[in-house]
């Protein structure tokens, strides 16, 4: 009886899963990933947004990795603006948290100030992920504002002019 119900157990737990086993015999994983053309859109509205306000910044566009796949920075933005700005999305990728919301735990204590050792950390407003269908398919971060909150803005902008092509 108990082999029994083993083997039943066995067999539920296999059925149903036909394509995870296909890729684990495989070893490949499929993903989603923004084109190079609808990321630099995002970036190119996310320094409009900026530019409407007054402001001279840079923006990174970062795949889900966190590499860069597009960097603009505007003629009169900080020579340190579009590192910041690199960092910013690579935080948010790596975290999978918008920077903001990482600042605010930082502030509270329930994240730990060590994270700022981490090397390309950026613990500032202005990076964001970027989501379709539940999976994180990249991050924009920006620099140059006056604060944090008015990068995410000009962030939440650029990926808010993707998010209806975002949809599968």
């Amino acid at each position: 009886m108990v082999k029994r119900i083993l083997g039943c157990a066995m067999l539920l737990s296999v059925m149903g899963q036909p394509a995870i086993a296909a890729q684990e015999e495989q070893g490949l994983v499929t993903y989603h990933a923004m084109t190079t053309e609808l990321a630099l859109k995002a970036a190119q509205t996310a320094m409009e947004a900026c530019r409407q306000a007054d402001y001279q910044v840079s923006v990174a566009v970062v795949d889900r990795g966190g590499n860069v796949q597009v960097l603009l920075r505007d003629r009169f933005a900080g020579a340190h603006t579009p590192d910041t700005a690199i960092g910013k999305a690579w935080t948010a990728v790596s975290f999978r948290t918008n920077t903001t919301e990482l600042t605010n735990l930082m502030e509270r204590g329930e994240l730990p100030t060590g994270l700022l050792n981490v090397p390309g950390v950026v613990v500032v407003g202005g990076g964001i992920k970027v989501e379709a269908a539940g999976a994180i398919v990249g991050g924009i971060g920006v620099s140059g504002t006056p604060s944090g909150e008015a990068d995410e803005k000009c962030a939440n902008a650029g990926f808010d002019s993707i998010r209806e092509l975002l949809e599968f």
